[in-house]
C-alpha cells in the first residue's frame, strides 16, 4: 500500500510540473518579454485556480519585485516559500530585501537565515553572518547596553551577583568550589563569596576567596556602601542555626537571611543578622543605595504580590525600619528578584512575571520619575534566564548573569550613548515648514531603520547611537527627495535642518524631462530611485489624460552591440511596466530600446566617464499631448 501511495504521489507530481509549464505558457512569455503588469493578470488567475503552484507565486512576486512594489510582492514569496515545492535559494533573499523596504527587519533576517544556510558561500550570506542583528527597530525596544563574555565562567557552575565597588573590586558569588558539600536542592556546591580586582583594560585579576565571609553553606550575594565600609550580604539559615525541619521528610530548611559586616583593614567583620531575618520567609539579594539609608532585597514575606517580590527598608545607623513592598509597577503575581539601585534612584530588577523574552528578564524602572517599568531588551536579555544585573556609574559598565550558554555566567554591560537626532523639514525656496514629509534613516550599510513622519512644524525625531554612522532619505509630495549625511555626534541633541527642493518636471513640446532614470549595474528592474523619479512622470500624465509616452532607452558604448541593445531594450520595458502598474492605461506608453545607436555625444570608444553618463539615458517622449 505504501508503494502504491508512493508512485501515485510521483505520477502526480509529474503530470502537475507537465501542467503547470503548458498553462503558465502565456504568462511566462509576458515575464520573458517584460511585459510585468500583463504577466501578473494572468498568474493571478492561475494562482485563484487549481493550477496553483509554488511556481506561479515565485513568478508573481518576482513580478511585483521587478516594478517595484514590495507589498504584494512580499505577499507572494511568503506563499511562495510556504508552497509544497522547495523555492531556489534567491527566492529568500529577494524575499529579505522586500522585506527590508517595508522596514520588516525581523522578519527579513529569518529570510535571510534560510538563504545563508542554502548559500554559505554567498558573499551576501558571508555578510549578513557576520551580525545577524544589526538592524535595531527605533519604533520598538532600543538597544541599551553592549555585552560581552567575562573570564567569571566555570562550565556546570553557577557564578551571579557582581558587584563593582568604587577601588574596581568586583565582588560574586559562584558554586565553583567543589571540595563543599553539595546542596541537595541544586545538586552543586553551596555559594562562596569571591573577589577579583578590574583591570584599566577590563580584565580582571586572580580570583581568591572572602574566607572570613564563607561558611558551609550559602553566603551571597553582598552589597557595599559607597565608602566602602560596611556590607550587606545574604546568608543560608542553616549557618546560623536558623530552619526548620520538613516534617515529611525531616530534611533542615534553611531561609536566606540578610547580615551585615564592616571591614576593619582588609577583612569583614562584626558580623550581625538584621532584623527582618526569619525561619519563614527569605531575604536575600541585598543593595544598598548611595547614601546608605535604604536597602532594597527580595523576599517572599508575608503581604507580598506573588512568589517573590522586591522590597526596602530604611536605615538609621544600627536601626531599620519596616519593610515596604515596591508594588505593581515593580513586583507581579509571579516572580521578581535581584534588585539594584543605581545612585541616581534606577532600579534594574529581574523578573518572571513581566513580559520578556523567556526565564528571568531584566528590567528596570525610575523609582523618581513614577513610570512604568521596561524591559531592557536585547542583548542583555534573551531566551534564557537574565538576572543580577548591576552597575557601577564611575567605571561605566555593569555586569548581569545569564545561562544562555548553558550554565551561570558574568558578562559585562557598557551603556550605548544615545542622540536625540532632531531633523526639521523645510521648502528651500520659501522656507516654510514641510509637514507629512517621509523621513527615512538609514544605517551605514544602507539598511533603511525607521521611516516617521514630520508633524505640524515640520519636524521628526529619532534617538540614534553616538558617533555612528547614518544618512537621510528626505520626501514629500511635489518636492525632489533629499538624501544627506546625519552629522556624528556625542551630544545629546542635535538638529539637521532638511530643505527640499519643489519638484519641476520640465515639459516641452517634444518631451517630458526627468532626472536619470539609474539602474544597478547589468540589472533592468526598477530600483527605489528609480521608482521616485517615474512617480514624477505618472503625475504628469495623470495631470494630461490623454497624454502618450514613447519611451527610449540608451545605454553607453562599453559593452557589445547585441549586448547593449537587449539590455536597453529590458530597461524601457521595465519602465513601461512600471509606469503601468501606477494605473496609466497601457496604450498611453511604450517604449523601445536604442542600445548605443543614438549617443548624446558621439565620442565613439574614447568617451570621458562624464560624457558615458551622458549617453546612457532615458528619453520621454510626446506623442501625443
Amino acid at each position: 500500500m505504501n508503494k502504491i501511495i508512493t508512485v501515485f504521489s510521483i505520477l502526480l507530481l509529474v503530470s502537475t510540473s507537465f501542467a503547470q509549464d503548458k498553462n503558465t505558457a502565456k504568462a511566462d512569455q509576458l515575464f520573458a518579454s517584460y511585459q510585468y503588469v500583463s504577466a501578473i493578470d494572468e498568474y493571478l488567475k492561475l494562482a485563484e485556480s487549481k493550477y496553483a503552484t509554488t511556481y506561479i507565486y515565485t513568478q508573481l512576486a518576482d513580478s511585483y519585485y521587478n516594478i517595484f512594489n514590495p507589498e504584494e510582492a512580499a505577499k507572494w514569496f511568503s506563499k511562495a516559500i510556504n508552497g509544497k515545492s522547495k523555492v531556489n535559494a534567491e527566492v529568500y533573499y529577494r524575499y529579505a530585501q522586500t522585506l527590508k523596504s517595508l522596514g520588516k527587519y525581523k522578519e527579513a533576517n529569518a529570510q535571510m537565515e534560510l538563504f545563508s544556510k542554502e548559500m554559505p558561500n554567498d558573499s551576501r550570506a558571508k555578510e549578513y553572518l557576520l551580525n545577524p542583528n544589526y538592524i535595531p527597530s527605533l519604533s520598538n525596544q532600543t538597544k541599551m547596553f553592549d555585552v560581552a563574555e567575562t573570564s567569571i565562567q566555570y562550565k556546570n557552575h553557577s557564578s551571579f551577583g557582581a558587584f563593582l565597588t568604587n577601588e574596581n573590586e568586583l565582588y560574586f558569588v559562584s558554586t565553583k568550589n567543589t571540595s563543599k558539600k553539595t546542596d541537595k536542592w541544586t545538586d552543586q556546591p553551596y555559594l562562596d563569596i569571591y573577589k577579583t580586582t578590574r583591570n584599566p583594560n577590563g580584565t580582571f585579576s586572580e580570583v581568591v576567596s572572602v574566607s572570613e565571609l564563607n561558611t558551609p553553606y550559602h553566603d551571597g550575594p553582598i552589597t557595599i556602601t559607597s565608602d566602602g565600609k560596611t556590607m550587606f550580604f545574604a546568608r543560608d539559615g542553616h549557618s546560623e542555626g536558623n530552619y526548620q525541619k520538613s516534617k515529611d521528610s525531616n530534611i533542615k530548611v534553611g531561609e536566606q537571611g540578610l547580615y551585615k559586616a564592616t571591614k576593619v583593614g582588609d577583612k569583614w567583620t562584626n558580623i550581625e543578622a538584621l532584623p527582618i531575618n526569619s525561619i519563614n520567609y527569605s531575604v536575600t539579594n541585598p543593595s544598598v543605595s548611595a547614601d546608605g539609608k535604604t536597602l532594597y532585597f527580595a523576599s517572599n514575606m508575608p503581604g507580598g504580590m506573588g512568589e517573590s517580590d522586591i522590597w526596602k527598608i530604611s536605615i538609621n545607623g544600627n536601626s531599620y525600619g519596616k519593610p515596604e513592598n515596591l508594588g505593581p509597577k515593580v513586583n507581579t503575581s509571579g516572580k521578581e528578584n535581584f534588585p539594584f539601585i543605581t545612585e541616581d534612584g534606577i532600579l534594574f530588577f529581574a523578573s518572571m512575571g513581566k513580559q520578556g523574552f523567556g526565564g528571568l528578564d531584566v528590567y528596570k524602572i525610575d523609582l523618581k520619575s513614577g513610570e512604568e517599568a521596561v524591559n531592557v531588551g536585547k542583548p542583555v536579555n534573551s531566551e534564557k534566564d537574565d538576572f543580577s544585573f548591576s552597575f557601577n556609574k564611575n567605571a561605566n559598565v555593569g555586569f548581569f548573569s545569564s545561562n544562555r550558554n548553558g550554565f551561570d555566567a558574568i558578562f559585562s554591560a557598557t551603556p550605548i550613548c544615545k542622540t536625540n537626532a532632531i531633523i526639521v523639514v523645510t521648502n528651500k525656496k520659501t522656507g516654510a515648514i514641510i509637514s507629512n514629509a517621509n523621513v527615512t534613516i538609514i544605517d551605514a550599510k544602507g539598511n533603511s531603520i525607521e521611516s516617521q513622519k514630520t508633524n505640524e512644524k515640520g519636524i521628526v525625531e529619532y534617538n540614534v547611537e553616538c558617533e555612528t554612522a547614518y544618512s537621510l532619505k528626505v520626501s514629500a509630495d511635489n518636492y525632489e527627495t533629499a538624501t544627506l549625511v546625519l552629522e556624528k555626534s556625542n551630544k545629546k541633541e542635535t538638529t539637521t535642518q532638511v530643505q527640499l527642493v519643489p519638484e519641476e518636471v520640465i515639459i516641452t513640446e517634444k518631451e517630458v524631462i526627468l532626472k536619470s532614470i539609474f539602474f544597478d549595474f547589468d540589472k533592468s528592474n526598477i530600483t527605489a530611485q528609480g521608482a521616485n523619479e517615474l512617480d514624477k512622470l505618472v503625475n504628469v500624465m495623470k495631470k494630461y489624460p490623454t497624454m502618450v509616452i514613447f519611451v527610449k532607452s540608451h545605454t553607453d558604448s562599453k559593452g557589445k552591440d547585441d549586448y547593449n541593445l537587449n539590455l536597453s531594450e529590458q530597461r524601457a520595458q521595465a519602465t513601461v511596466q512600471y509606469v503601468i502598474s501606477k494605473g496609466i492605461e497601457a496604450e498611453r506608453i511604450s517604449g523601445k530600446g536604442f542600445g548605443a545607436t543614438e549617443p548624446k555625444i558621439n565620442c565613439g570608444k574614447k568617451c570621458t566617464d562624464e560624457q558615458n553618463a551622458q549617453n546612457r539615458r532615458s528619453e520621454f517622449l510626446i506623442v501625443k499631448k
